[in-house]
């Protein structure tokens, strides 16, 4: 059943319609589920078909750094790599953004300036997300006067849990307006959420407040993204657009470590959402280290030399 702007109003007018919307939604089919990500994951492609895969998931990377000891000379190096990822061969794309702490946008924003690489910044008391809503709208603020072109917000799993969907809903309603013009990817922290239902709720829940993407994980919580997780997170995408008309982005991330994982993640997207999702507007992975093992297997396609990891930069 279509949802037009009224539909969408009267869902969220409540605690209780709201409430009552999302526990009213399909069950997912756990074991189905499964078995369609691991059937899907054992997809092979061509050659040509598997250097347009890599280039496709190289432009696809948020690549970024979220530890208590980066400096902006570690933020600087990255924003390099982002731009230019191989350096001896400008035919390689740029990644999707740098994702940085709020305070050290201002660094990443000055380094890749002209580059077309955007920023994007974890506010919102990133990864637990326990802190009082003023202090996370500061924070969000901060980050988009400063140049992030994207924020990462996490929900209060305890809020979610607990059954306060609407403390939840608003709180992702009101850092949508503080972002201002910059795009809100909502992360639900799936290694907490315990069920695909539950995932399938929260990935409506932040639909339904406006988020610009959904994503799975802060990449600090095991397990972090799965392929059976991401599944039900673009199916709640593919039937979100088909019922209200918007088109909302998926990013798994942590986790996804080799380009055989990424390849396994397009082969998910195309298969689950449609070619309209292959795209980086569309579609990220939020997988740093899995930068390298791309680069280093989009040389053996080229030139038949397997480099190995020694002639990479760490991250």
């Amino acid at each position: 059943m279509a949802l037009d702007r009224q539909g969408v109003d009267d869902i969220v007018s409540s605690a209780a319609s709201l409430r009552r919307f999302l526990h009213g939604l399909p069950g997912v089919d756990q074991v189905g589920a499964q078995e369609r990500a691991a059937r899907l994951a054992t997809r092979s492609i061509k050659k040509s078909a598997k250097a347009e895969a890599i280039d496709l998931a190289i432009s696809m990377v948020d690549l970024t750094t979220l530890e208590g000891a980066d400096t902006p000379g570690k933020v600087r190096a990255m924003c390099a790599k982002a731009a230019h990822p191989d350096p001896s061969d400008p035919s390689v794309p740029r990644v999707a953004v740098v994702c940085v702490y709020s305070d050290l946008v201002a660094e990443a924003v000055r380094a890749l300036r002209g580059t077309g690489v955007g920023v994007a910044s974890v506010a919102t008391a990133f990864p637990a997300g326990r802190a009082p809503l003023d202090a996370k709208l500061a924070d969000t603020r901060r980050a988009v006067e400063d140049g992030a072109t994207e924020i990462d917000m996490v929900i209060d799993r305890g809020a979610f849990l607990a059954g306060d969907h609407r403390k939840v809903f608003d709180e992702i309603v009101a850092t949508k307006q503080a972002c201002g013009d910059a795009h809100l990817k909502v992360i639900l922290e799936t290694g907490e959420l315990v069920t695909y239902d539950n995932v399938r709720r929260a990935s409506w829940l932040a639909m339904l407040a406006g988020a610009d993407f959904i994503k799975t994980s802060t990449g600090k919580v095991a397990p972090a993204a799965t392929l059976p997780v991401t599944l039900v997170m673009l199916e709640a995408v593919r039937d979100f657009r088909a019922q209200t008309g918007r088109q909302v982005g998926v990013k798994p991330a942590g986790g996804i470590r080799t380009t055989k994982d990424a390849i396994k993640y397009l082969v998910l997207v195309n298969e689950t959402a449609g070619p309209d999702w292959l795209t980086p507007e569309w579609f990220r992975l939020g997988a740093s280290s899995v930068l390298n093992d791309l680069l280093m297997q989009r040389r053996k396609l080229t030139t038949g030399v397997y480099g190995g990891p020694d002639y990479q930069t760490l991250d």
